[in-house]
């Protein structure tokens, strides 16, 4: 059974500011997670790139980062929600190295590759909420 160790936090994020300090709240939850160095840089990057994608393509939306424990297993989930125009072609927009914008090129298809777990919930008009876990 997954716990929630601790309280999550939320974070507004609108500008690259904010896409750093997401960045700086993904990295210190990694580290008290206890996650190995690359699973930490994984986590880092796959955070960099949502929330660069929730700012570029939706005007911006929030990021909550919770650390988990399942069992002797800890992690750290992201859950990125925003108000955008939805993603259209969910397909597309899954291949790899898919990208309409000068982001890191990973796409929504990079970023799952990077984490244990990946969900995305989507309809056009609606917007979108991505949750990724990483676990050590």
């Amino acid at each position: 059974m997954v716990d929630e160790q601790g309280p999550p936090e939320t974070l507004e994020v609108r500008s690259d500011d904010d896409i750093v300090r997401a960045r700086r709240l993904a990295r210190e939850r990694a580290v008290t997670a206890g996650l190995r160095l690359v699973d930490q840089t994984k986590l880092i990057t796959a955070v960099s790139e949502l929330a660069r994608n929730m700012t570029r393509y939706a005007g911006g939306g929030t990021v909550t980062l919770s650390t988990l424990a399942d069992g002797r297993r800890r992690g750290v989930r992201a859950t990125f929600s925003d108000e955008g125009p939805g993603i259209a072609d969910i397909e597309q927009a899954m291949i790899n190295g898919y990208t309409t914008g000068t982001g890191l090129g990973l796409g929504l298809g990079g970023a799952k590759r990077l984490v244990h777990e990946f969900d995305l919930d989507t309809e056009p008009g609606r917007g979108t909420r991505v949750t990724v876990i990483m676990w050590g």
